[in-house]
Parts: C-alpha cells; sequence; structure tokens
C-alpha cells in the first residue's frame, strides 16, 4: 500500500499573532490536476500519532473508498492554550476561530488544489478540539460543510451557539459519545460528565434539524475507543 506524506510546516497567524506548526498530509497519489477535499484536524499532533489518520486515509484511498483528501493538523502547544483556544469561554478562542476559517483555508486553497467550498471541508476533534471545531462550523457555516465529534466538551455556552444556529442545513455531523464518559478527569483536574451533556446536545441537533449522526459507544474518553472509531467516522464522511 502507497503511503501518502506529511508535511510539517511553519505557519504565522495575524489572529493569533503566533507560529503554529502545521502537519499537511498529501495522498500518494496526489497531483494538482484532481480536486481534494480537506478535513482540518484539531489536536492535530494526537490525531497523526494516537489516532494514526494517515494509516486510515492511505487503507481507503488505495482501495478507492473516499474522495481524494488532504488532512491538516493544527496541534496545541500545551494544555493551557488548548484551553485558551479551543473553549467558549478561551481568551484566544475567537482569534483562533478567524484563523481556521480567514487564514488556513485560503493558505490550504491556495497552495493545494482543493474543492474550495462548504461541503469540500470538514473540521474534526476529540474533546475540546471536537468543541471548537462544532463551534468553527456554526461561526462559519459556508466555509465548513461537515464536522466529526468525537467525545465533545460540552456545556451551557456550547449548546446556546447551537440554539442560535439559523442554517441548520449548513453542514452535518457524526457525534458518538462513551457510555463510560460519566466522570471524566479533565485536563483541569475536576471530574466531569460528558455523557449527559452529549446526549443534550444530539437532542438538540435534532431538535434544529441538523443531519447528525449519533451513537453511544461502549467505552471512556480515550484514544483506545476514538482511534477505532475513526475508520467509519472518516468512511462516512467521505464516502465515493
Amino acid at each position: 500500500m502507497e503511503q501518502g506524506t506529511i508535511r510539517d510546516l511553519e505557519f504565522y497567524s495575524e489572529a493569533l499573532q503566533e507560529t503554529l506548526e502545521l502537519l499537511i498530509y498529501l495522498p500518494a497519489n496526489y497531483s494538482p490536476l484532481y480536486k481534494y477535499s480537506l478535513l482540518i484536524a484539531s489536536d492535530g499532533k494526537d490525531y497523526f500519532q494516537l489516532g494514526r489518520i494517515s494509516r486510515v486515509a492511505d487503507e481507503y484511498l488505495a482501495n478507492g473508498e473516499i474522495e481524494n483528501l488532504i488532512i491538516v493538523g493544527v496541534p496545541y502547544k500545551s494544555i493551557e492554550d488548548r484551553r485558551r483556544k479551543y473553549l467558549p469561554n478561551g481568551d484566544l478562542h475567537e482569534a483562533y476561530l478567524r484563523f481556521l476559517a480567514h487564514e488556513l483555508v485560503p493558505y490550504i486553497d491556495k497552495y493545494y488544489s482543493t474543492y474550495q467550498m462548504g461541503m469540500g471541508r470538514a473540521l474534526i476533534g476529540d474533546s475540546q478540539a471536537a468543541t471548537v471545531s462544532l463551534l468553527a462550523a456554526i461561526a462559519y457555516p459556508n466555509i465548513f460543510g461537515k464536522v466529526i465529534l468525537q467525545s465533545p466538551y460540552v456545556d451551557d455556552a456550547v449548546l446556546n451557539k447551537v440554539r442560535k444556529v439559523k442554517n441548520p442545513h449548513a453542514f452535518s455531523v457524526y457525534h458518538v459519545v462513551g457510555l463510560g464518559e460519566t466522570q471524566v478527569m479533565t485536563t483541569s483536574k475536576t471530574i466531569k460528565d460528558f455523557l449527559t451533556p452529549n446526549r443534550k446536545l444530539h437532542e438538540l441537533f435534532l431538535e434544529k434539524g441538523i443531519t447528525t449522526f449519533y451513537e453511544e459507544f461502549d467505552g471512556q474518553h480515550s484514544w483506545k475507543y476514538w482511534q477505532p472509531d475513526l475508520k467509519r467516522a472518516i468512511k462516512q464522511k467521505f464516502d465515493l
């Protein structure tokens, strides 16, 4: 099986006023003669190392099972950095959303052969990275048409953003959470119930008429469960 290439790229963000280390996966058959869908992963290094996302893409692409796909990973620098950017009350949250929509997407569209439309772009994240992926799609529904949420952190602020969605048909959601996620030790060293708020989030998606796939898997808040789930998530969102 041919393997795609993963490039490291330093990217200066005006919105965040900092340099980010990006990971860019290009399929083995990449050619500017073809068009490619785009998947942006917050918690980017985790998706490449723990999620083995490039291997999942390599396998599907080799078998001709999914659309041509470019994956961009946006790693976080520290637990504190992650909170500041990913959570709705983080002081860098709005700037991070602007970076995704107004800096990263135009850059990828300029230098790579992408579809350049909402339905050709997806966001993926786990836990807090899922939260920011959802909020980016809500903030920029014309730019991002698909979201993959693996055990998102959900609070009242997140639910309120979903309640205010004006165009529920602009994006579709893949959403999973674990039945064992009732007592999750968070990065702030507090115990949180993820399952109950995620059930509320799912109900809200249905109420709003947002197209969603939802499943509660038999497991905990960890990559042990997100990694195998990634195969189905990628297949569902990029199926030919």
